[in-house]
């Protein structure tokens, strides 16, 4: 078709891909001129460089040959001299560029197949963009969609002015969708790729059912109630933990609505998954006793330092606090963030008798004391041998059937129990090879200096390239499980806090920082644990 012909039939097309694709009229337009210049260059040259104009309002296409101005021409194709320039344009001078016209031409097949290559790649890109720019910000929100088709598992979703996919594994399982299904999910990432932009969407996702009680009950959407976490077995069950600022509204019977019709709106979207609402609270043994619902809680013990909590129930609702393959606590201990450990009441007073019964027997034999005296201590609640050997003489002198004379004979055999243990473990210190250096680290005993040469740690640089987990110990949770990878100090009494104090204490023995460097993380900690005291004072955000 020739170039000239046809001006509006141009403009009516470039308008009705930008209305079919949802692009900028300009942006169809842009890609013609791009079509043309290539067109053009196919009949002048692939190394004349030329312009091509489309007129947006009458559709006049303007075709141009840019020509360099230079002192010396080389290449009569793409430059012009300066004198001949200056004849054209007096202003003209070299470095410039010189528009000279070119006369209207026609398109042959294979040029005007190029141009509708072009054309089309241009379109395709600036869609992508234009998806991209209009799902980028919506990570975090649920969207409607019909299914378009369904791959290996794989839902693809028409949105609209994009597509998504809801891979397999971010469907309810038992789920099947068919082609023309409605669909509902969150969408959770879009990422630009060489593709196109892909939109991944989630129907497992805890921000999911968040949301979905967000669309369903007034008081989340206004604020009014926050969800504080959710943990899911998605098409199974599920527990919501929320909180609620207005005193006068229960936030669990918010949540539930009359006669149960909110919940239900959600577990009919999450076809029948069960699910607990919890009310949220700031102490955490209430909040765990809450979350383990429907089983009844008789006591709890927590360890503060290793999240971990220690639940006692009756016999008889062990089965109930566990449930089905474990999934009653493992959900638990998802909302609550903190391990779980059940224990019936018998499973606990035997746990005791044996506490109790090792303690006697570390005193009898450590001691060398009748079983009576051994049991009395422990009775009275010592644990170790460093207790006895150096609490108050009164203390011991104070237990009834205890004299002076015996308290200061239990304190005697108690530090010279420990000081020949010392001398064994200082013994073996040396014979793995652990540097006396490792002394000067305040908090390590050497004890601990035995556990660490036995993990090849012999040295202050050794332990100044250690991290706090490497001591302490770390727990990795995945799909629902917990796994606890030991320390070398696991056996001690050693806080994540006084590993990282140790740690940075042998990098100041061994140069690694100075005295200023250390005093300044110790200001940066300082703020940090004022931020978060500052941050548990005020009301927590919401889910």
């Amino acid at each position: 078709m020739a170039v000239s012909a046809n001006r509006l039939e141009l403009l009516q097309i470039a308008d009705a891909v930008a209305r079919e694709k949802a692009i900028d009229r300009m942006i169809v337009v842009a890609a013609m001129e791009d079509a043309i210049q290539k067109a053009a260059r196919s009949r002048y040259g692939q190394e004349t460089d030329i312009r091509a104009e489309i007129n947006p309002k009458t559709g006049d296409i303007k075709l141009q040959r840019l020509m360099r101005v230079v002192e010396v021409v080389t290449d009569p194709l793409t430059e012009i001299a300066l004198e001949e320039a200056r004849a054209r344009n007096e202003a003209a001078k070299s470095g410039d560029f010189l528009a000279e016209p070119l006369p209207p031409m026609d398109f042959g097949r294979i040029a005007a197949q190029s141009a509708k290559q072009v054309i089309v790649q241009k379109v395709r890109e600036a869609e992508r963009d234009r998806q991209y720019e209009e799902f980028k910000d919506r990570a975090g929100e649920i969207v409607n969609g019909q299914v378009k088709r369904v791959e290996y598992g794989n839902v693809i979703v028409d949105l609209g002015r994009g597509e998504g996919v809801v891979r397999r594994d971010e469907v309810i399982p038992r789920e099947n969708f068919r082609y023309g299904d409605r669909i509902r999910a969150l969408i959770f990432d879009v990422r630009r790729e060489q593709r196109g932009p892909q939109i991944f969407m989630s129907r497992t996702k805890t921000d999911f059912m968040a949301k979905l009680f967000a669309q369903e009950v007034p008081e989340i959407y206004d604020g009014i109630i926050e969800i504080r976490s959710v943990a899911r077995d998605p098409g199974s069950r599920a527990k919501i933990a929320v909180i609620s600022n207005d005193s006068a509204i229960d936030p669990v019977g918010a949540c539930v609505g009359m006669r149960g019709s909110r919940v239900q709106a959600v577990v009919n979207e999450l076809q029948g998954e069960k699910i607990d609402i919890i009310p949220w609270s700031h102490d955490p043994a209430t909040f765990i006793v809450n979350a383990l619902q429907p089983a009844e809680v008789a006591k709890v013990v927590l360890d503060e330092d290793q999240r971990r909590i220690e639940v006692v129930v009756p016999d008889e609702q062990l089965s109930l606090a566990i449930g089905r393959r474990g999934q009653n606590v493992r959900l638990a201990s998802q909302l609550t963030g903190w391990d779980i450990d059940i224990l019936t009441e018998q499973e606990e007073s035997e746990r005791r008798q044996k506490e109790f019964h090792d303690r006697s027997t570390l005193f009898i034999e450590a001691l060398d004391l009748d079983e009576v005296v051994g049991q009395l201590l422990a009775s009275e609640g010592f644990t170790t041998i460093e207790e006895i050997a150096y609490v108050e003489f009164v203390e011991i002198a104070g237990i009834e059937g205890f004299d002076d004379e015996t308290a200061g004979e239990l304190q005697n055999r108690a530090r010279e129990y420990l000081e020949r243990i010392e001398a064994e473990q200082d013994a073996e210190r040396v014979r793995l090879g652990v540097e006396d250096g490792l002394r000067e680290i305040p908090g390590l005993t050497t004890a601990m200096l035995v556990a660490l040469g036995g993990d090849e740690v012999k040295s202050v640089e050794d332990f100044a390239g250690a991290v706090p987990d490497d001591l302490v110990g770390w727990t990795e949770r995945k799909d629902g499980e917990v796994t606890r990878h030991p320390g070398t100090l696991d056996q001690f009494d050693v806080s994540r806090a006084d590993a990282e104090a140790m740690i940075m204490q042998a990098r100041l023995l061994a140069g690694w920082i100075t005295e200023a460097d250390l005093v300044a993380e110790e200001e940066v900690e300082a703020e940090t644990d004022d931020e978060d005291v500052a941050g548990e004072d005020a009301e927590p955000a919401s889910a």
